[in-house]
């Protein structure tokens, strides 16, 4: 992909959008361009793509990926400032939260459960994990659902677990929903599986808005991004839920609280 300043568009992603057993140098997110790790995967797309602005594939859960980006873009850049821009990232942790209702709204206006949702995700460090937590409770406030639980792929309550205790909670439906850009695995005792978080068009034009950002930052302060991430670190929305949905890193334009409303779940 290329953006508007005519640099290369490169994703970068972590625990929230490469699988766990991915190939060396990132995968593929379905649907969306090539996702690499953000330390040799991405200096190897460096290698021939001398402009290119890099956007952090995170929803609000590895705040570490932006600023691991960083520091492989100031490297390879180092002699050519401008040349290679961080954007910001796809998502907050507020952003999660809608994507992740609308998917539940979507599953129960298709199937009319009122069973349990078990949100997913790959397991990452102690504060992400306890991070999902916050977000499920978020999530499960003012749903039609009575139980929205957490399974963490390869950590504790794996997915199996997650569903065994929503059945000893009375579920009589269970329902995985991604929580993540990555699809939960495969579960035989789970009833069915909602997603994916965001479709293939979705991820596309949120990857675009993000670099296009990044070009205007540059033009208006010459901010390659660099700086702030590698302090600060991109993509920990701080807000959480309605309440908060002011407190936010960076704009997020109309078009996405619409278009991509209309096809969050499913694209």
């Amino acid at each position: 992909m290329t953006g508007s300043g005519g640099r290369a568009v490169l994703a970068v992603g972590g625990h929230e959008s490469l699988p766990a057993h991915g190939p060396p140098g990132g995968g593929s997110s379905p649907g969306a361009h090539g996702i690499y790790d953000p330390g040799r995967g991405l200096r190897s797309a460096l290698g021939d793509r001398p402009r290119a602005v890099v956007v952090p594939m995170t929803l609000g859960r590895d705040p570490g990926l932006g600023r691991a980006a960083a520091q492989t873009l100031a490297w390879a850049g180092r002699d050519r400032p401008g040349d290679l821009l961080l954007a910001p990232p796809l998502g907050t942790i507020t952003h999660l939260i809608g994507w992740i209702r609308a998917a539940v709204l979507k599953a129960i206006r298709e199937e009319g459960s009122r069973g349990a949702v078990l949100l997913v995700a790959r397991a990452a460090d102690p504060e992400a994990d306890a991070e999902l937590f916050k977000v499920a409770r978020l999530v499960g406030r003012y749903l039609p659902v009575r139980w929205v639980e957490v399974a963490l792929t390869d950590g504790d309550p794996d997915v199996a677990e997650g569903v065994e205790r929503c059945r000893r909670l009375g579920a009589g439906e269970v329902v995985l929903v991604p929580a993540s850009l990555v699809p939960p695995p495969h579960c035989p005792a789970a009833d069915r599986v909602a997603g994916p978080l965001l479709g293939a068009a979705a991820i596309a034009a949120l990857v675009r808005d993000r670099a296009a950002e990044a070009e205007r930052r540059w033009r208006r302060d010459r901010d390659d991004g660099l700086a702030a991430a590698a302090h600060h670190g991109h993509g920990h929305g701080h807000g959480h839920g309605e309440e908060s949905a002011s407190h936010r890193h960076d704009g997020f334009p109309e078009f996405t609280r619409t278009t991509l409303g209309e096809g969050t779940a499913h694209g």
